[in-house]
């Protein structure tokens, strides 16, 4: 029996909903047939975006999209995709397959999007291959109210009101794709455009987030914060998990892996912790009085692309083993949640860890999709102290704790969440509640398989939550977790 403690006197805060938030770039079929289809499309769709995309985002609780890149973000110039569509100058997408970008999809797109979902719009803006005057432009054109060119044009191009975009990414992976910039260098056209990203609406601020640290590059988050610490708002960090860590070439299948390579995934997506604890650590000592917060605004699984696909697509496929990464990521921004305030899993249809697939008018909803649907009240909740008793499981070096958990309380309720990473054993759960009064009902939901279980058109419902026994003790709850599984409690 393993015991849990939920402790309702201690917590670090409240969860940010954005810790939920995801990634949409012009990469592959994200965008196109992913989330647009056009107007004149065959495929039910409202305004060009694919209706049962939509409302199964909107299910999940998206609380906010991250656009349009990425690396595409550091060459994408917004003008090429405002206006008439006709006009739109078509390009060569240089960073994802070679293929012809129209441009269809641009600002107002985006926006349509996002009004569609009710989230939060995060646009990154380009550094790495445009001006401070563009993307000052970019900002005045989507939240000036007044009279300005930049909202005369966008009233002209048929948005009268603004649109008050509040997160803004100053670049992308300036140290890669985004320039191969260092850090001195970056943090100084940091604080040059964060001097020229202007609020409009004093009721509306914007949010300016750098571009942080590829992994564990703690001396970029040093010089980023000792530097330009006093001009942003957050700090970006990106961590991909792979099974395989020798060469980016062989990274592994996404499915029909081995056993080893399971368990070697879990292990590298526990690394997350600690990149978060040094990371926010480095941030604390530099931010002075204001705080600044992290966002880790790429993360998820990175697989060698399906078979017979455009190595330039990023498609794979999504298994039990992506739902317990994404579980594991989750818990630990929740736990976490004093420091991080955003997070976007990469990427939302089609693309590396999507939580949605499509093929032609057909869709699908993955592993994944069902972890943040389970975990979808955890978002604004005040996140509760946990502690869970674990043995390890797994072989050799890549051996990792069975049980993860993380809770939180709302008006909903007591919302525990808890992944068995044990491909083979299930494991009883004894879990007490402490300050928070004797529960009357509790509700248990699971998604479980096997390791390398997956859903596909024509078995889309291979995995999917169901209900999980959940038996009321004096002190909390008890509960057989499956293994390999992730389960909810919603205790009231």
């Amino acid at each position: 029996m393993a015991k849990a403690i939920i402790n309702g006197k201690r917590s670090k805060g409240t969860i940010d909903p954005n810790i939920y938030g995801h990634f949409s770039e012009h990469l592959g079929r994200c965008i196109y047939n992913g989330i647009f289809v056009g107007e004149n499309s065959d495929i039910p769709n409202v305004k060009g975006m694919r209706t049962d995309v939509v409302e199964a985002l909107k299910k999940m609780g998206i609380p906010l999209l991250r656009w349009p890149g990425g690396c595409f973000a550091d060459t994408y110039h917004w003008r090429d995709g405002i206006g008439p569509k006709e006009n739109r100058k078509k390009i060569v997408n240089t960073n994802w397959g070679g293929v012809t970008e129209d441009n269809s999809f641009g600002t107002h797109e985006f926006m349509e999007l996002c009004r569609q979902l009710g989230c939060e719009a995060y646009i990154s803006g380009n550094v790495g291959s445009g001006t401070v005057q563009e993307f000052s432009d970019w900002i005045e054109y989507c939240n000036m109210g007044g009279q300005s060119p930049m909202a005369q044009e966008r009233r002209k191009n048929g948005q009268d009101a603004p649109w008050n975009v509040k997160y803004w990414g100053i670049g992308n992976e300036a140290w890669g794709c985004g320039g191969n910039m260092e850090p001195e260098f970056y943090a100084n056209l940091c604080r040059q455009y964060s001097t020229y990203l202007r609020n409009y609406d004093n009721d509306h601020k914007i949010c300016k987030i750098a571009s942080g640290a590829n992994i564990a590059d703690y001396h970029w988050t040093k010089v980023v914060m000792e530097k330009a610490g006093q001009f942003i708002d957050a700090v970006s960090l990106h961590f991909y998990t792979t099974p395989r860590t020798e060469s980016w070439d062989d990274k592994g299948p996404a499915t029909g892996f081995s056993r080893d390579e399971y368990y070697s995934t879990l292990s590298r997506t526990l690394y997350m912790e600690e990149l978060i604890e040094n990371h926010s650590r480095i941030i604390r000592q530099y931010q002075g009085e204001r705080k600044v917060g992290l966002c880790v605004d790429e993360w998820g699984t990175w697989f060698d692309v399906e078979p017979g696909t455009n190595p330039g697509f990023l498609y794979q496929q999504n298994t039990m083993r992506d739902a317990l990464v994404a579980a594991v990521n989750l818990n630990l921004f929740n736990n976490h949640c004093d420091t991080v305030v955003m997070a976007n899993i990469a990427q939302v249809v089609n693309v590396l860890q999507s939580v949605i697939l499509t093929e032609g008018g057909k869709m699908l909803l993955t592993p994944t999709y069902h972890v943040f649907e389970m975990y979808q009240g955890h978002q604004g909740a005040k996140q509760l102290e946990s502690y869970v008793e674990t043995a390890l499981t797994g072989e050799g070096e890549h051996q990792v704790p069975n049980l993860h958990i993380s809770s939180s309380v709302s008006d909903k309720g007591v919302l525990v969440t808890v992944a068995n990473l044990s491909d083979t054993d299930s494991a009883k759960l004894d879990c007490a509640l402490t300050g928070m009064g004797k529960m009357s009902r509790a509700e248990g939901r699971v998604l479980t398989g096997e390791r390398g279980a997956f859903n596909d058109f024509g078995a889309e419902d291979r995995v999917k939550p169901v209900p999980l026994k959940a038996e009321l003790t004096e002190s909390g709850f008890k509960a057989d977790l499956p293994a390999c599984s992730v389960a909810s409690f919603l205790l009231r």
